[in-house]
């Protein structure tokens, strides 16, 4: 007879290609804490409905609680061929205790009993990259006030574009990173819905309360269909959505990080503790952390990918597919965890080259736009505006200067309405400061932004 906790109807034992083939004990051991707890909550709730009694309940508690300190101390004997994390503990439990630890699994099954554990650890490991996102944001706004005042070229389609203020430009990064963080919160609020007790898929004929195990893990609602719950893994690749646009938001940053620190750029320095060096050319420093989280982007992006083509052909119920949720999940909590960790610790060591910025923005007419807005301020229609500058920009390049090295006499013969007062709107902190609309670059407007930011990140300036 086979010697599985389920193997009643079976005459042989498995082969062993099949046991290494289905094992998941190997990587699913990393939820014994959130099994653990869902079996204390299971078990209390079994009691409270004459299905254990007080002694029963006491023994599989200590019994449970031995087994999780062990496992805590690594001196746990985590068997293959027991398949995964729950038969794992279940048959350590019933060597420990007996007949008690046999009874735990009244009214539950892996189906339901899996969902619980993944849902727990989602739960923290949302609170968790909240935190990581907090510290990263926390380093933008730090740096925003440090180099408060100082410009920098804006780019479009990397060409420089108007000059802004650097602070200006680490809050788009913390705005961008908040956003990831409300998804969470968001993701989160799904995520801490209570399965167990959807049983296999059908629920069960066993007097239990549903309610009480999610009071007890602390879930705010129970899943309402049986068949949803126990094949449901929406939750799993929100989660794997929301953690992916994090990554690729830390790429969009490590991309600019990887310019601004090249020779032709020349407006960072990275720190050497985080840059490696040339095995052949000694003179080199490379800015090796953001190239490596641009490129464990892709891996997050794949894991994505491999859940959600999971998932697309599987009938109602659970199926045995479904196993291979947890890997990718795994590897996006790890990848995307240390990404925001490392890049925060890189923030904090960033030295902006604010002279090289402030002289990159007196090239390339950065004032163009604005020279156009001084036009339409004079009553002249944007788009002929908008001609008038661009024919101006070309008297320059073919002369081979700015716009702030023209005359009145030279601007003038292009339109008449153009006065000595437009060297004011020609300026770098000219056009800066004229940004005045609600979120531009304005001193004024990133000083209130900012200022917010300090206060939500709980930051005295």
């Amino acid at each position: 007879m086979s010697k599985k906790l389920w193997g009643g109807r079976f005459e042989g034992a498995t082969a062993a290609s099949v046991e290494a083939f289905t094992a998941s004990i190997h990587y699913d051991s990393r939820l014994y804490k959130y099994d653990i707890a869902g079996s204390r909550a299971h078990a209390t709730m079994l009691a409270s409905h004459g299905l254990l009694s007080r002694e029963e309940l006491a023994d599989i508690i200590s019994g449970l609680t031995a087994i999780e300190a062990e496992i805590d101390a690594g001196t746990f004997e985590f068997r293959q061929d027991l398949e995964d994390i729950h038969m794992n503990i279940e048959k350590a439990l019933m060597d420990r205790i007996g007949a008690a630890g046999a009874r735990l699994h009244s009214a539950r099954s892996r189906n339901d009993q899996i969902a619980l554990d993944l849902r727990l650890y989602l739960r923290d490991e949302c609170d968790r990259l909240m935190e990581l996102l907090d510290a990263t944001r926390r380093a933008f706004v730090v740096l925003a006030r440090k180099y408060m005042g100082q410009v920098m070229p804006g780019y479009t389609h990397l060409q420089r574009a108007q000059p802004v203020l650097i602070s200006h430009h680490l809050l788009a990064y913390y705005e961008m990173f908040g956003r990831d963080r409300e998804r969470l919160v968001d993701c989160r609020k799904r995520i801490n819905i209570m399965p167990l007790g959807a049983a296999a898929l059908a629920g069960t004929g066993l007097p239990i309360d549903r309610q009480q195990v999610a009071d007890i893990l602390g879930f705010a609602a129970i899943t309402a269909n049986s068949m949803d719950t126990t094949g449901d893994r929406d939750f799993a690749i929100e989660f794997v959505s929301c953690c992916t646009l994090i990554q690729i938001h830390l790429s969009r940053l490590s991309e600019e990080l990887v310019l601004w620190s090249t020779q032709e750029f020349s407006f960072v320095d990275i720190a050497d503790r985080f840059c490696t060096g040339s095995s052949i050319m000694p003179q080199k420093k490379n800015p090796d952390i953001p190239e490596l989280i641009r490129g464990k982007t892709g891996r997050v992006v794949g894991s994505l990918m491999a859940l959600c083509t999971l998932l697309k052909g599987l009938p109602l119920t659970y199926n045995r597919d479904l196993q291979e949720d947890k890997e990718p999940v795994f590897d996006v909590v790890d990848t995307v965890s240390a990404s925001l960790a490392i890049m925060a610790e890189l923030l904090a060591n960033l030295v902006f080259n604010t002279g090289r910025m402030e002289e990159a923005t007196r090239t390339g007419f950065m004032t163009a736009t604005d020279l156009a807005d001084y036009l339409v301020l004079k009553n002249v229609p944007f788009r002929e505006a908008h001609g008038i500058v661009g024919r101006i920009v070309a008297f320059c390049l073919d002369r081979g200067c700015e716009l702030v090295d023209l005359t009145v006499k030279d601007l003038g013969q292009f339109s008449s309405v153009i006065e000595k007062d437009v060297f004011e709107v020609l300026s770098v902190n000219g056009s800066v400061n004229s940004r005045i609309s609600a979120g531009g670059t304005a001193i004024q407007r990133v000083e209130e932004a900012l200022s917010l930011a300090e206060h939500n990140m709980g930051i005295k300036s």
